[in-house]
């Protein structure tokens, strides 16, 4: 794995972004591209994109001011890496497998993009923080 989140066995096919938090609406038009070109529905993107803005509105304004996003395609599913440099993160369980409390204003982020995703997996260590989702193409 190289330190942003995309396995090296796909880094051909991977296409890769650095991203800020003024960046979030280019991102989100590139990661729709990039998805309808490798097959996603378009009538999935809009989910496509709650899940991936919440993941990366968090990885910008939680982990660190500049994010990277890997985005590639693995059999049947696209797969959608976003990872910061963050190092504090501290969580107890899955992040984002309980829902948030019913009076929470903040908080939602990972549980939403869960829910919108087939699979999210949270890893964070000395070289930062990285959320995977996958999302079934067919």
């Amino acid at each position: 794995m190289k330190d942003d989140g995309v396995p090296a066995h796909v880094t051909r096919a991977a296409r890769e972004r650095a991203f800020s938090l003024a960046d979030l609406p280019d991102l989100r038009e590139f990661a729709a591209a990039e998805a309808l070109r490798r097959g996603m529905r378009e009538d999935a993107i809009g989910d496509f994109l709650v899940a991936l803005n919440e993941v990366a509105t968090n990885a910008v304004t939680h982990g660190s001011t500049k994010a990277r996003l890997g985005i590639w395609r693995e059999g049947p599913a696209l797969v959608v890496a976003v990872h910061d440099d963050g190092r504090e993160w501290r969580f107890e369980g899955e992040p984002g497998h309980d829902p948030p409390p019913e009076d929470a204003t903040s908080g939602m982020g990972l549980w939403v993009a869960r829910l919108l995703s087939n699979e999210l997996h949270v890893t964070t260590g000395p070289r930062g923080s990285t959320v995977t989702m996958r999302f079934l193409l067919e």
